[in-house]
C-alpha cells in the first residue's frame, strides 16, 4: 500500500520565475498502476541533506496525455519546493506512490455539464488537469474558470490557458483575477465576495452550473463556499482542496498517558505504544512503521486509515465526510489516541 515505484523526469518546464512543472516518463509496466482521476495527486519520496521528505503535489496532466505531469510553486524555506525548481535536472529519478486524492472530476463522454472553479497561485494545478480533461472528452460540457494571481508574469500556464480558451472559444472562459497589477482584460483584487458575486449574479447569470471546484489558500475556499451557498448551490455540488491550513493541530481533550495501538499495514500487524499528546501518525513513525502519508497537515488525505476498534479524537478535519467518519475513517496525521487500546488499518481505508 506504501510501495513506491521510481519515475524517471522527462522534462522540467519553467512555469514562471518560481514554479517549474516537472513531466514524468511512466514505464509501460506501470501505466496501469499510474492512471488517475483528474483532481488527484502523486506522493513523492526522495532524499534532500541526507533526510526523507515526502510531499504531494496535484497532477497537472490530462488521464489522456502520456506522461504524468506535476507543477512545484516555489515557496520561501520550502524544503521540496526549493529543490525541485533550483537543483532537480532532466534524468533525475523520484520516488512516486500511486496516484491518490479526494479531489476528483469524473468525466463522462456522454455529458453535457456546466463547470466552474474557482483558483488562486498554485490551486490551478488539479484545475488544469480536470479543464483539459472536460475539454477533450466532453464534447459539449463548458468550463468557467476564475484564477487569481498577483501578476501575469506569476501566472501558471498563462500561455496553455490563452490557447486552451483560443481553440475552445464557447467552451472555455477564463477571468484572470491580479491583485498586484491592472491589465486590460483582467480584474484587479483578489477572489472574494464582492467577485464571487459579480461571476454568480452578472456575468454567468444565464447559466446553470452542476459542480463548482475550489483549489487554493483556507481563506480563499472559506469565502468562495460562503457565497455559494449563499446563492442556494448545494453543499454535495461544491467540491475543495487545501494545499494549506491555517489551522495549527492540537489535542482539545485532556489526555494524556499510552495507549496500545494495533496498526495493520501491507497485511502486517505492529503493535505499538502511543503517546496520547501526539499523533497517531508521529507515533507509528517514531515505531519505524512505513505507514502511508505525504504532507502531514491534513491536506492530502494520504494517511486515511480505519478505526477498528477504540476510540480516537481528530479535532481538525478538511477532507472527510459525516459519512466517512461515521464509518471510523480518520486522518492519522490529525488524529490521537483517547482509549487505551486501539485498533487502526490502513490497509482497508
Amino acid at each position: 500500500m506504501s510501495s513506491y515505484s521510481t519515475l524517471r523526469i522527462k522534462k522540467i518546464i519553467q512555469e514562471t520565475p518560481n514554479a517549474v512543472s516537472l513531466v514524468f516518463e511512466i514505464p509501460e509496466e506501470l501505466k496501469n498502476d499510474f492512471t488517475f482521476i483528474p483532481g488527484q495527486f502523486l506522493g513523492l519520496k526522495t532524499q534532500i541533506n541526507g533526510e526523507e521528505v515526502r510531499r504531494a503535489y496535484s497532477i497537472s496532466s490530462s488521464p489522456q496525455d502520456k506522461d504524468i505531469q506535476i507543477s512545484v510553486k516555489k515557496i520561501a524555506d520550502g524544503t521540496f519546493s526549493v529543490f525541485a525548481n533550483e537543483k532537480l535536472t532532466v534524468g533525475d529519478s523520484l520516488e512516486a506512490m500511486i496516484p491518490d486524492g479526494k479531489f476528483q472530476l469524473k468525466p463522462n463522454n456522454s455529458s453535457t455539464k456546466n463547470y466552474m472553479a474557482f483558483a488562486a497561485g498554485s490551486g490551478i494545478t488539479p484545475i488544469m488537469s480536470m479543464i483539459k480533461t472536460v475539454l477533450s472528452t466532453e464534447k459539449q460540457s463548458k468550463f468557467v474558470l476564475i484564477y487569481g494571481n498577483k501578476s501575469s508574469n506569476e501566472t501558471m500556464f498563462f500561455k496553455e490557458l490563452l490557447e486552451l480558451q483560443t481553440n475552445y472559444p464557447e467552451r472555455l472562459y477564463i477571468d484572470f483575477i491580479y491583485s498586484q497589477e491592472n491589465t486590460e482584460g483582467a480584474q484587479f483584487g483578489r477572489i472574494d465576495k464582492n467577485i464571487v458575486d459579480s461571476v454568480l449574479k452578472n456575468k454567468f447569470d444565464n447559466i446553470d452550473f452542476n459542480d463548482y471546484y475550489l483549489c487554493g489558500p483556507e481563506a480563499m475556499i472559506n469565502s468562495v463556499k460562503e457565497v455559494l451557498s449563499e446563492n442556494g448551490v448545494k453543499t454535495s455540488n461544491i467540491h475543495f482542496e487545501l494545499f494549506t491550513s491555517s489551522t495549527e493541530i492540537s489535542n482539545d481533550k485532556d489526555t494524556d498517558g499510552l495507549s496500545k495501538v494495533e496498526v495493520i499495514v501491507d497485511d502486517e500487524s505492529i503493535v505499538i505504544e502511543s503517546d496520547k499528546k501526539a499523533t497517531l501518525l508521529d507515533n507509528i513513525l517514531k515505531a519505524d512503521i512505513d505507514a502511508p502519508y505525504s504532507c502531514k497537515g491534513g491536506v492530502c488525505a494520504s494517511c486515511i486509515c480505519r478505526v477498528v476498534e477504540g476510540e480516537v479524537n481528530m479535532p481538525v478535519n478538511n477532507l472527510l465526510t459525516d459519512d466517512e467518519i461515521e464509518e471510523g475513517l480518520v486522518l492519522s496525521c490529525q488524529a490521537y489516541a483517547v482509549s487505551n487500546e486501539i485498533k487502526i488499518d490502513f490497509d482497508d481505508a
